[in-house]
């Protein structure tokens, strides 16, 4: 057995802390990882105290560099750190001291350490500066009639400007008397079930796999009917012989699997729609965040009379703001305004008008740019480390979103893959649980959207450990 002592000067006086056994099973980053907790755990290592830098302490106990770094981003993950670029790590307040007892640990719930989770964007990186900035200039603005109960379907300010947005960034044909503000994608797909069936419909066309959580819809008496996904999409020549009388579809990018919507589908669809004088439902959840190819145009601006057009800042900037809207045609228009009375008097016009103007300054354009290169980032180094630890897995649905699929070799059970890598403190989920026909091959679904780049390296490795 070979050990290396590093000292780590938390006052004035070096204290003796790690001990690396290179003859150990256990990987050098994770021996790191162990020791630095319980030294802060046990208040050898104080709250404030700054560590070496990943080049000083990589040097000191002669390992490399993406060692130590995935040793802090690990104890950073679980709050032990806190770490900035260019800048040492530093002892987090809430860690100090917190050793907990080993009876303790059994009796709660596995921490997640990664989230790797599928459609979560990062709040910390919402732009409180720039959209207080917008709030403020909202509020300045607003004559003293729009503080009260008007606009109950949207300020006209939020709709004029995001019909200009749409028609520009997403190929959407719109105008003001057309959109309709939303408290987020739940009520809009709650409205538009609603009017659906006030319309007739009863049987609704959803793509298998698709959205886990389904209410609303069933709620509002429509029976859905499974379709088949391929890598070209919803497989719209079932439509017909289904006897479906609507469509709920995600185009640009299908969730979950990632597959846009192949051209000539995209055409079947609405000569279908056109057929049988009904709508499609188009939720186009991400489309914002594309990165190897050119943006796809939304399914609306093919057939604005029979698309009902979805998108919210969920993703963009946070599903906390509650905003969200819907380009209806022009036969739904008074059925739905008229069904969200019935509901609520309205989001609120402040956020609204902030919204109009983050989007109307181009602070939103700006931000969307910042996201996708941070995010195109995260992703790049996913696949790095899917392919590094992973490389029988087949990933999908990468070149936009902010997850990727990824297939398993057959005969995986991909609920003890989630289950064993959750007890390892990574969060993610499988396919399945999306599957409305309960059938297809294994896959588990990989979120980057809000995990750093060296919490993304450590989660693969633990579920290519779980996987086997």
């Amino acid at each position: 057995m070979t050990s290396l002592w590093a000292f780590i000067l938390t006052s004035l006086h070096p204290i003796p802390l790690l001990k690396l056994d290179r003859s150990a099973t256990e990987s050098l980053s994770r021996q790191i990882q162990t020791q630095l907790r319980d030294a802060i755990r046990r208040g050898l290592l104080k709250a404030g105290a700054r560590l070496p830098s990943t080049r000083s302490l990589s040097g000191d106990l002669g390992v490399s560099r993406p060692v130590v770094l995935d040793a802090y981003d690990q104890l950073a993950a679980e709050g032990y750190l806190q770490t900035r670029q260019g800048a040492r790590p530093v002892v987090a307040d809430v860690a100090a001291g917190a050793a907990v007892t080993a009876k303790e640990e059994r009796r709660e719930d596995p921490p997640i350490h990664h989230d790797l989770r599928p459609a979560i964007p990062d709040l910390t990186m919402f732009p409180r500066k720039t959209w207080l900035k917008a709030l403020r200039r909202a509020i300045h603005q607003m004559p003293a009639p729009a503080f009260g109960y008007d606009g109950r379907h949207g300020t006209l300010e939020l709709r004029r400007v995001l019909a200009d947005y749409l028609g520009r960034v997403r190929g959407v044909i719109a105008d003001a008397d057309r959109i309709v503000i939303t408290s987020g994608f739940a009520e809009a797909r709650a409205l538009v079930s609603l009017v659906l069936r006030s319309r007739g419909v009863r049987r609704l066309a959803v793509e298998d796999p698709s959205y886990s959580a389904w209410q609303s819809v069933d709620q509002a008496g429509l029976r859905r009917v499974p379709v088949a996904v391929d890598v070209e999409g919803m497989l719209v020549d079932q439509l017909d012989a289904l006897d479906v009388q609507a469509a709920f579809v995600t185009p640009a990018h299908q969730f979950p699997t990632g597959v846009v919507l192949g051209k000539e589908r995209r055409r079947k669809l609405v000569d279908w729609l056109r057929a049988n004088d009904t709508f499609a439902f188009e939720d186009d959840y991400d489309a914002e965040f594309r990165y190897d190819q050119q943006p796809v145009g939304a399914l609306q601006g093919l057939a604005p009379e029979c698309v009902i057009y979805a998108g919210t800042v969920s993703k963009t900037l946070a599903p906390g703001l509650r905003l969200g809207w819907l380009v209806v045609p022009d036969a739904l228009v008074d059925g739905l305004k008229a069904e969200q009375l019935r509901w609520n008097e309205g989001s609120p016009r402040i956020d609204q008008n902030a919204l109009a103007t983050f989007i109307e300054t181009g602070d939103y354009d700006r931000r969307l740019r910042s996201m996708r290169r941070i995010y195109r980032t995260r992703r790049d180094v996913l696949m790095r480390a899917i392919r590094e630890f992973l490389p029988a897995a087949e990933p999908a649905g990468i070149a936009a979103g902010l997850h990727v699929t990824l297939q398993l070799p057959s005969g995986i059970d991909e609920a003890k893959v989630c289950e064993a890598a959750a007890r390892r403190g990574v969060a993610i989920e499988g396919i399945r649980k999306y599957r409305l026909s309960g059938e297809g091959p294994p896959a588990l679904l990989l979120g980057y959207g809000c995990a750093s780049e060296g919490s993304l390296r450590a989660a693969v490795r633990i579920v290519a450990e779980a996987i086997g």
